[in-house]
């Protein structure tokens, strides 16, 4: 999906001279040792580089300089051992580019109460220390992560981990290029947008191809690549007896297969690591990609449905951020609703593409009629997905920002089976319920189209709003009508104050 091994992180420890070159020099130790126990925590997927303890302005802006130009650190942690006045992080601060997380921590997990005296305490100063530092942040309005707990702590390591994961994500979005083949999905709104207000504020550049460019790719098809990739399916999923070798939709599967090679060619030859398609826009293209979207997906590729350039996006940013994490990830739309006397559902599931890293079992491989696009019958992945804890997210552009909205769900088992809708798919349980959840979401303007999560928590997507500096609205089993409805208005209050300047 993507190699982070080059990735980095940068940890930056502030200080004064006052303390003297003994003080100094444990400083620098208790860093290091700091980063050191970082490094070799599981729950820390990116490495952490221990950068030399700053503790004059000249030396804190030049580290933000060279934060910057790096093209392997995707952020910085901050943390004060000492007092470190903060008026010297003015300049550095004002110029950094990079997401920032204030670690507050402590070398020492407890107060040794019978040998503490007062050049311990000048030692071990982060509780002001810390403080001193948040101030600035917040009187220069600057977004960052804030971590409370001592180091060694597996909870303390787990939301660095988390913000890491997100930085990771944010770091994507500043390159990424998706290809939106054909354009938009006609005369539909939430899926169009801004690409030029989006490349300013999250660095994803959108750009449109035919799907002739594709196609040419498909004709260059290789006979050894496309039985090769046959016999993949094959192994990796239950065929039904028409897509065997011999059945009568033989064929389709194989037309499934060069539209995925070409597709995957296309798209490694234009470095492109997100794309949306529409069926309005196949040109010679036999049949709409279904089985080549859901694999692509499965590899890390983010999709939107329809010319979805935004959740395209999103979704590969999720993504990146999930890497080895357990649970899937996937584009999703809220489809139908199933109302009972108990408790209401949504049944999440799109006409073809849903990624198979959210599949309860091994997916069945399957082709139906498709009663819209006008082309031959696609070939698709069927599944359910499992229960549990998840989230939708929706990406959408207000005109004047960018919004994501974030329902928090349970999915639960289907109540019984599905064997006439040859799609996958899911239900699940909106929080806090149905009419709250939903009525929330559509005052919100959320779009039908979603990234669908269960390795992610709302905590990384408020993560990732803070980087971005985007509004975030969280739908969760803590939200009332009347709380949404006054969030709602105040939020439009302060986004036109801020357009304007005041």
């Amino acid at each position: 999906m993507i190699n982070i091994e080059q990735k980095e992180v940068w940890f930056i420890t502030g200080s004064q001279h006052l303390y003297g070159e003994e003080t100094l020099n444990q400083v620098a130790a208790n860093s290091a040792a700091i980063v050191k126990g970082l490094n070799e925590s599981s729950l820390v997927p990116v490495k952490l580089v221990h950068k030399d303890t700053v503790k004059t302005p000249d030396e804190i802006t030049q580290v933000m300089l060279e934060a910057n130009n790096n093209t392997d650190c995707i952020g910085i942690i901050t943390w004060m051992h000492t007092f470190s006045p903060a008026k010297m992080w003015i300049n550095g601060l004002s110029i950094l580019k990079k997401p920032i997380c204030h670690l507050h921590t402590q070398f020492n997990a407890e107060i040794p109460w019978s040998k503490i005296d007062m050049d311990f305490m000048n030692l071990n100063q982060s509780a002001h220390g810390d403080r001193e530092f948040g101030f600035i942040m917040s009187r220069m309005r600057k977004k960052r992560k804030v971590i409370v707990g001592h180091w060694k702590t597996e909870a303390t390591q787990r939301k660095v981990g988390n913000w890491l994961r997100v930085a990771l994500g944010w770091d994507e979005l500043q390159n990424l290029k998706v290809a939106r083949i054909g354009d938009n999905m006609r005369q539909v709104a939430v899926t169009e947008g801004d690409k030029v207000a989006a490349q300013i504020k999250f660095g994803v550049s959108v750009n449109g191809y035919d799907a002739s460019d594709v196609v040419k790719h498909i004709n260059s098809v290789s006979d050894s690549d496309l039985n090769k990739l046959l016999k993949t399916y094959e192994n990796e999923y239950e065929l039904t007896a028409s897509l065997k070798e011999g059945g009568d939709k033989r064929d389709s599967l194989i037309d499934a297969a060069k539209i995925e090679l070409g597709l995957r060619a296309f798209l490694e030859e234009g470095g492109f690591k997100a794309f949306t398609d529409t069926f309005e826009n196949l040109g010679e293209l036999k049949q709409l990609p279904g089985l080549a979207v859901q694999r692509l997906m499965a590899d890390g590729y983010g999709f939107g449905a329809e010319g979805d350039w935004k959740t395209a996006a999103l979704l590969r940013a999720m993504k990146v951020m999930t890497q080895g994490l357990d649970g899937g990830t996937s584009f999703m739309e809220d489809y139908t609703n199933h109302f009972t006397s108990d408790r209401d559902y949504v049944l999440g599931s799109h006409m073809l593409e849903i990624c198979p890293s959210i599949a309860d079992a091994k997916p069945t491989c399957e082709v139906h009629p498709l009663g819209i696009g006008g082309k031959e019958d696609p070939v698709r992945l069927v599944f359910n997905s499992p229960k549990g804890p998840a989230l939708n997210a929706s990406l959408v552009d207000m005109g004047n920002r960018f919004r994501l909205i974030v329902n928090e769900v349970e999915a639960v088992e289907p109540e019984a089976d599905l064997p006439n809708l040859p799609v996958a798919r899911v239900l699940w349980d909106p929080k806090p319920d149905m009419d709250v959840a939903v009525t929330s979401w559509i005052l919100a303007g959320g779009a039908h189209h979603t990234v669908y999560t269960q390795a992610l928590t709302t905590e990384f997507l408020e993560d990732f709003a803070d980087i971005a500096g985007i509004e975030l609205l969280v739908i969760d089993d803590k939200t009332t009508l009347r709380q949404f409805k006054d969030t709602l208005n105040a939020n439009e209050a302060y986004y036109h104050l801020f357009q304007h300047g005041m």
